[in-house]
């Protein structure tokens, strides 16, 4: 036998065995679940073969998995005994406990985080591609789902972009016919015709490895030499149930699994090396044997692993933020908000390379529908770029380059438009460092104009839905309502290590104000007294400040008001408005946001929660909001849903009074 030869049995021999340690693995899993000593199993049998893919990867490459890429972790590097603590959810494992088995996450080899939600690890690949883009390498990333998961919207618009932007990327749409019970052979799109042959779409056998090493090196030296993406949708079987929690046997009929375990992929290999000579069978069980006895080894290791410490259950929810500094904006003279905003983005782009904005319509001539942007892709064309109307791609590409190591600061064109990015939000931007304790980070901001009393905004214009943002765990959310302060806490999020929901109110956006001659630093979760005051604490945010100022002026000479800008919502200044509390014995709170479920029914009910506060108040609390009711487009309907100067005087005086 030549050294080429040689080498080449060496490969398949070895591909061959860790197929074989995957399949065991899974095999393992199986057993001790139906012992009691799991609680869940997603296996991969059948989607083996995939597992020469990573043999085509650099160091620097990425790769974004599926659930059922046991075979691709242990081919990248991860071992069993990692994918064991895995299953038994130690603290040791990727997520320490955190993420359920198979879902797979090494930052130190480049394996993303995977999340349950399918196919929303799609748009994040393709952000890790624009940085790699951006950076000028040769790396590429592979992007893995099943073909069920190719029906989803973010399928589509993560293939657009790529397409797009012509980004290093290779999909690797894992087709086993079954989305749980649900055939797709007349669902799937490929099958249906819908994607064209100009965009690299390959259709192969995927149980055999030879084809799949052919295809995938094809695709991957396309991506490398900026030829763009391609997609491979690989032909497999799931030779198991979907998870440990379905039995395939109640939807798929016996003929159709004794045919499908034919094509068993880890047995046509073995089958094929014995005909050529290179194994037998003999050799061939001795080897399964030790590979069983090590695979039972380190499940017996990581069964007696330690589990997840229930006292740090809160960790990396949010990372620790570096201290505040003042922004580099000019003091002593006036600002309208929006040139303040813009002066900051101008500021960052010049001095930090890692800067990445995006968003609809924020190019030249255009700048953005406000000019929060204007004239920053003219001095940064490559840096500054103009989105799809797709803003599950905006958020979505945004987690990407944030994990990758860019500081993506990205534009929502209106607040209400958040819809189709809510899944990257919940799915991926508020939970990527929680789910691998710290492994992964996503410091982005994500900023839009938000907020009412502009008539004619209506329904899907006017929204101020703060207390939507702060509901979900690991997003920072803030509120600027002066020059001065969004310049400070857009410096502030743009510097930070966590996700940060920035919602600039419109209707202040073109208030020219004075700014003093020093323009402070604005730390998180430091609120602002904007007036002092002795006998009732008037709490506000957003355009509700001017409500709230507006208020304690016209009260004037009848009752000492101190009105406190809260500027963070999550996390907001318990410590400010307990000490104002605690002087004036009297509370307000003012939202421009509905009331039910809100952040003024979250401020009360911590206020009086607490034992301290409760005795301090002299009456009971007042929350001044809009009703449960959406912004109307006639100003008649959006003025008699959005509270009012008036409405806060009344409040005020009631506290005075009960």
């Amino acid at each position: 036998m030549s050294g080429k030869s040689a080498q080449l049995t060496e490969r398949r021999l070895a591909l061959l065995e860790l197929m074989y340690t995957s399949r065991e693995g899974d095999r393992r899993e199986g057993i001790l679940f139906r012992q009691g000593r799991g609680w869940f199993q997603i296996a991969g049998m059948g989607h083996e073969s995939l597992a020469v893919i990573p043999s085509l990867l650099g160091p620097n490459d990425y790769l974004f998995p599926y659930y059922r890429d046991r075979a691709m972790m242990l081919a990248r590097g991860v071992t069993n005994l990692e994918l064991a603590h895995n299953f038994f959810a130690k603290r040791t494992s990727s997520s320490g406990g955190r993420q359920l088995p198979s879902h797979f996450s090494c930052a130190r080899r480049k394996v993303w985080s995977l999340p349950s939600p399918t196919g929303a690890n799609l748009l994040p690949a393709c952000g890790v591609a624009w940085g790699m883009q951006l950076d000028g390498s040769s790396n590429v990333v592979i992007a893995c789902t099943g073909e069920a998961a190719s029906r989803q919207g973010e399928f589509y618009e993560a293939v657009c972009f790529a397409v797009e932007r012509r980004l290093p990327v290779v999909f690797v749409v894992e087709d086993n016919r079954y989305g749980i019970s649900t055939n797709t052979d007349r669902i799937n799109p490929f099958k249906l015709g819908v994607f064209a042959d100009s965009i690299g779409v390959r259709m192969i056998d995927g149980r055999l490895p030879e084809t799949v090493f052919d295809a995938a090196a094809t695709a991957i030296e396309r991506a490398r030499s900026g030829d763009g993406p391609s997609i491979l949708v690989c032909e497999v079987d799931r030779l198991c149930s979907h998870t440990s929690s379905d039995d395939h046997r109640t939807y798929r009929n016996p003929q159709e699994i004794s045919e499908m375990m034919e094509r068993d992929p880890i047995r046509m290999l073995a089958e094929r090396l014995v005909e050529s000579g290179e194994l037998t069978w003999d050799a061939w069980e001795s080897t399964r044997e030790a590979i069983d006895r090590r695979v039972d080894e380190d499940y017996r290791i990581a069964a007696l692993a330690a589990d997840p410490d229930p006292a740090r259950v809160m960790d990396h929810v949010w990372g620790e933020n570096p201290e505040a500094e003042a922004p580099p904006l000019e003091g002593n003279r006036s600002w309208r908000m929006v040139d303040a905003v813009n002066s900051i983005f101008r500021q960052a782009l010049d001095t930090d390379e890692r800067v990445v904005m995006f968003g609809e319509d924020i190019e030249d001539p255009k700048g953005g529908v406000f000019k929060l942007t204007a004239g920053l892709s003219t001095e940064h064309p490559e840096r500054v770029r103009n989105s799809p109307l797709a803003e599950g791609t905006i958020v979505g590409v945004g987690i990407g380059l944030a994990s990758y190591g860019k500081r993506p600061v990205f534009e929502m064109q209106f607040v209400d438009f958040i819809g189709p990015a809510w899944n990257q939000i919940v799915t991926n931007l508020s939970t990527l460092r929680w789910r691998t304790h710290g492994e992964w980070t996503c410091p982005m901001v994500l900023y839009a104009p938000y907020g009412a009393y502009l008539p004619g905004g209506g329904p899907w214009h006017s929204q101020s839905n703060e207390a939507a943002f702060a509901h979900v765990p690991g997003l920072q959310v803030v509120v600027p309502s002066t020059p001065e302060d969004a310049a400070g806490l857009m410096w502030t999020a743009m510097h930070s290590v966590n996700p940060t929901i920035y919602l600039i109110p419109k209707h202040l956006f073109r208030q020219t104000l004075p700014v003093g001659p020093e323009v402070p630093p604005v730390p998180l979760g430091r609120a602002r007294i904007r007036q002092e005051g002795t006998e009732v604490t008037l709490v506000a945010w957003g355009n509700a400040i001017e409500l709230s100022l507006a208020a304690a002026e016209a009260l004037a000479g009848e009752v000492s008001v101190e009105v406190i800008d809260l500027r963070t919502i999550v996390p907001w200044d318990r410590e400010t408005v307990r000490e104002s509390l605690a002087k004036t014995g009297r509370l307000v709170v003012v939202q421009e946001d509905n009331r039910s479920c809100s952040v003024g029914q979250m401020i009360v009910g911590e206020i009086v929660d607490e034992p301290a506060s409760w005795y301090d108040l002299l009456s009971p609390p007042k929350l001044v909001s809009r009703p449960d009711v959406p912004i109307g487009y006639n100003p008649i309907h959006e003025y008699a849903a959005l509270p009012s100067t008036d409405d806060v005087i009344a409040a005020i005086r009631a506290t005075l009074n009960e």
